[in-house]
This record gives C-alpha cells, structure tokens and sequence, in this order.
C-alpha cells in the first residue's frame, strides 16, 4: 500500500510532471490544507491552474491521476510537455 504524501513531496512530484514548463504551488491563508497549483510557460503565464484539497495531493493515486489529467488538458492545449511518470514511492 502506498503511503500518505506529505505536501513537500506532493509539490515536488508536481514541479516534475510539467517540465520544461514550472509549476507554481500555494496554501490559502485559510488554512483548510487546499493547494492552488498554476502552470506556467517560459513567458509566466498562466497555461493550466487547479484547486487540489489534501486528500487528493496526499493520496499517490489520486495525484497521479489528476497530474495526469493537467498534463492531457495542456497537450491537448499544444503545449509539448517533456515524458513524465509517478515516481515509485
């Protein structure tokens, strides 16, 4: 069974699934453990953005799978991301 990510790796497994492209991450000042992840280009706009709750961000699954789902949108978007895949855990 996979264990529990804890938000400093979930960021950087984050960083990685976007290259050559940086993905920029934050906490609200609200404190309910939600991440605002924005993708963005060499030029730093904005090409993807996602409200993520801690359950999903914490769950290696549940990461994967909407990493996965950012990256089809931006391709599908043109943008070429480089091959990424959910590093063991």
């Amino acid at each position: 069974m996979n264990a529990p990510l804890r938000v400093n790796e979930a960021l950087l497994i984050a960083g990685h699934a976007f290259e050559p492209f940086q993905c920029v991450a934050w906490a609200p000042q609200d404190g309910n453990g939600e991440l605002s992840l924005t993708v963005v280009d060499r030029t730093r706009n904005s090409i993807g953005r996602k409200q993520v709750p801690s359950s999903t961000y914490s769950d290696p699954a549940q990461w994967q799978h909407l990493l996965e789902e950012v990256r089809a949108e931006l391709a599908q978007g043109g943008y070429a991301l480089q091959p990424w895949s959910m590093p063991a855990q």
